[in-house]
């Protein structure tokens, strides 16, 4: 039988396990797929990217709560 554990992750469920990996709430049937299917570069690729789009809220909400204190 086609397990969905038994194929290639897919973009989004990458980014799902990146986005669960950063919380540390990764199950364990996910994880077993992402290291049996998965490829190691598309997961440091979209851990990157998360972690750049992180760093660039944090920016933002910086940003806009210092224009709204008057500070900048």
């Amino acid at each position: 039988m086609n397990d969905s554990r038994d194929q290639r992750p897919g973009v989004l469920q990458i980014f799902k396990s990146v986005g669960a990996a950063f919380f540390g709430v990764q199950s364990e049937t996910n994880r077993q797929r992402d290291f049996t299917h998965g490829k190691l570069h598309h997961y440091v690729l979209a851990g990157l990217v998360a972690t750049v789009v992180f760093v660039l809220v944090l920016w933002g909400i910086v940003q806009l709560v210092l224009t709204l204190a008057g500070v900048k």
